[in-house]
């Protein structure tokens, strides 16, 4: 529960008649060549016979081409990490994909340690590597992997270790840490004097447009990022214009204005949030990690709002030249303002464009050879220019020995549209509920950029 995100533990419900959780026979650490670094045993299941065969068959031999490797009935998962092979086996049918982030969430760990993973580093520190091996995992089954938790009683070599008092108040709190009791925050004793939280909603929004100017394609990719400077221990309720929960207040008579809801496709949640609590009510209630976190992430598939309408006219003259006509309004708007936009326009590779046959009227506009484009660009651009800005240009292609038609790539953007989302996701309320009743500062941001926004022409 410690270690897989809550995407993973929603699953397990499903797989748990066909997979064992997580059962791992043994991790092991091989360099480029295919030598033993480290190999610490769980179970005393695995065989040492085959992990050495996968490491002279598979990694001395750069024949990696799979994550899954099985050998007789031993199943090997590896990932590389640095200038290291990290691995597992297991002979359970243990869910893979556990596996995994364990490995991952263990590469990280040695990375909180020594920067860089290669064998050089891990064998300066190789008690350091089994100690932590082995409070990560008991018997093949994952403890902990909390960098803050395991960071207070296992140090570096050199490092003092004081713990003639405070050692079993760390026990103490390793063991409540490993029983699943708020690990992303072990520190109860927080005071701010000031009690702020800072929500950011980013999204993404990707596009493709065809010729004759219809969308083909139009889907946003957000996160909820959160700062928070609380004191003590809140726990956290924030809510959301999510469809499902808006139409239940509304058949039950609570909503008392209409409010643009949206469909959230694909969530996935922090592991501090409560899943339980978010299927009864679909609000999200957390008890929020000291600092910076991303809460959730989401994608949105229906009713995408576009910043910007692209119309765009190519015409090829015969074998010389290249006309373009460009327009491009805002949608979003009149108070907001754009900011970084980048309008690239393709030209064949055999062309040349010079600055007197490009015309704006606003922004700059520029023939960049090396990219094969003109590159349009606006420091702000502004929502009340509905009429939007056109740009008009000529390019000449130069003759060649072997003449091959053009294929015209799409106009691409680039954009910053601060206090505004394409998936109209809306930040409706944050309570923080703590003992003490303390008062607390919320910041909310909305910021879209362009993902994929393509333009055909």
């Amino acid at each position: 529960q410690i270690l897989c995100t809550n995407k993973t533990r929603l699953q397990l419900s499903f797989v748990a008649k066909r997979f064992v959780i997580i059962m791992i026979d043994s991790i092991f650490m091989a360099n480029e060549r295919g030598d033993r670094i480290v190999e610490r045993y769980y179970r005393g299941v695995s065989n040492k016979q085959s992990i050495r065969a996968f490491r002279h068959q598979f990694i001395a031999t750069k024949k990696l081409t799979k994550p899954i490797i099985r050998i007789d009935d031993t199943t090997f998962f590896h990932i590389k990490v640095d200038d290291v092979h990290l691995g597992a086996s297991s002979k359970e049918n243990c869910n893979p994909a556990l596996v995994f982030e364990f490995l991952y969430a263990i590469a990280g760990l040695f990375r909180e340690y020594f920067t860089k993973i290669n064998p050089s580093n891990v064998r300066d520190n190789f008690v350091l590597v089994y100690e932590l091996l082995d409070e990560c995992m008991d018997n093949g089954y994952p403890q902990i992997t909390a960098v803050e938790i395991l960071k207070s009683f296992i140090r570096l070599a050199g490092e003092s270790r004081a713990l003639t008092r405070q050692e079993a108040k760390i026990k103490k709190a390793l063991t409540k840490t490993i029983t699943g009791v708020n690990e992303w925050r072990p520190n109860k004793d927080l005071v701010y004097e000031k009690n702020e939280v800072f929500i950011d909603a980013l999204e993404s929004v990707n596009v493709l447009q065809s010729t004759n100017g219809n969308i083909l394609r139009a889907d946003v990719t957000g996160q909820v990022i959160m700062k928070t400077k609380l004191s003590g221990t809140p726990t956290c309720k924030f809510g959301m214009n999510d469809k499902v929960r808006l139409r239940k207040e509304a058949a039950e008579g609570k909503l008392r204005r209409a409010v643009k809801v949206v469909s959230l496709d694909d969530v996935t949640f922090h592991r501090c949030v409560r899943l339980s609590k978010f299927d009864q009510d679909r609000t999200i209630t957390f008890v929020p990690p000291d600092g910076e976190f991303e809460l959730m992430k989401y994608r949105v598939t229906s009713e995408v709002t576009l910043p910007f309408r692209v119309i765009a006219i190519v015409n090829e003259k015969g074998r010389n030249r290249v006309e373009y006509d460009v327009k491009i309004k805002p949608k979003f708007k009149e108070q907001l303002v754009a900011n970084d936009v980048v309008v690239k326009i393709p030209v064949p590779e055999n062309a040349t464009a010079k600055q007197k046959h490009i015309k704006v009227r606003s922004g700059k506009a520029k023939y960049y050879p090396t990219h094969n484009a003109i590159v349009w660009k606006f420091r702000r651009f502004l929502g009340s220019a509905k009429n939007g800005y056109r740009l008009q240009a000529e390019v000449q292609r130069l003759h060649s020995v072997k003449e091959t038609p053009w294929v015209r790539p799409p106009i691409t953007l680039q954009f910053t549209v601060p206090m505004f989302t394409s998936s109209g996701f809306h930040v409706r309320f944050l309570k923080v509920i703590e003992n003490t009743g303390y008062s607390t500062v919320k910041w909310v941001r909305y910021i879209t950029r362009a993902g994929q926004y393509q333009i055909r022409i």
